[in-house]
């Protein structure tokens, strides 16, 4: 009957199927596998929680803050200093909102853990370090201290993201930082914005520049070197 009708038969082990029902299944399968591809990327951004876009936030501003000073670099308008200062100052602030609102609303992952350490190293890490360099810590030593902070900052980050767990003592909250956290860098940015407030920057950065064998370092570099030690110290600090 079936060579009358011209459909042929697949057989696999017992079983014996028509060929064009064989063939439907795997063109449906195939399709599906598309579908699933394609829709990753807009399933990713379904799952982000309200925290999550806090965080992205703070990104956001860490980012403003280098194109900020980058511009200040170009035209050597200060305000623009101000503006990235200010900037860092509202990463600092979404940071402490999106872990408010992830206990708030009992909603944490993962991703959102991933999320907040990437975030934490641009506004944190590579911005207080570019605005330094902005306000005319360019020598060699001075590049080599403040690629060494942002070092010690992402160090830091990983070294939190791995015991978080075994610090929360199986909590949503850690008891207490081990070593500074990188945040703890707004107090350099402060620091920064009076020294731009005052035109303490260029050649009239505080104390001045030593040239050791042939390549400068400005003295004022050495705080983002304590920073970045205290960072990656054995030290407990408190968690508020």
């Amino acid at each position: 009957m079936r060579q009358l009708l011209g459909i042929q038969t697949v057989t696999s082990g017992k079983a014996r199927f028509p060929r064009k029902v064989y063939g439907a299944i795997l063109g449906f399968m195939r399709l599906k596998f598309l579908s699933v591809r394609l829709q990753k990327p807009f399933s990713m951004i379904r799952e982000f929680h309200l925290a999550d876009w806090f965080t992205l936030a703070n990104a956001a501003c860490g980012m403003g803050a280098l194109f900020a000073t980058m511009t200040y670099l170009q035209t050597t308008d200060i305000r623009h200093i101000y503006y990235a200062c200010g900037l860092v100052v509202a990463a600092g602030i979404f940071d402490v909102l999106d872990g408010r609102i992830a206990r708030w609303r009992q909603k944490t992952s993962a991703m959102g853990r991933e999320l907040d350490s990437l975030a934490d190293v641009i506004s944190f890490g590579v911005a207080p370090a570019v605005i330094a360099y902005g306000c005319g810590m360019q020598g060699l030593y001075d590049r080599i201290v403040l690629a060494a902070f942002v070092a010690c900052g992402v160090s830091r980050l990983a070294r939190y993201n791995i015991t978080a767990e075994t610090l929360s003592d199986g909590g949503d909250k850690v008891k207490y930082f081990e070593g500074t956290p990188i945040p703890s860098s707004l107090l350099l940015v402060a620091l920064l914005f009076v020294a731009s407030m005052q035109g303490a920057v260029g050649d009239a950065l505080w104390f001045g520049q030593l040239t050791i064998a042939g390549f400068v370092l400005h003295p004022l570099v050495l705080f983002f070197a304590v920073s970045g030690a205290f960072m990656v110290s054995r030290i407990h600090f408190p968690k508020f």
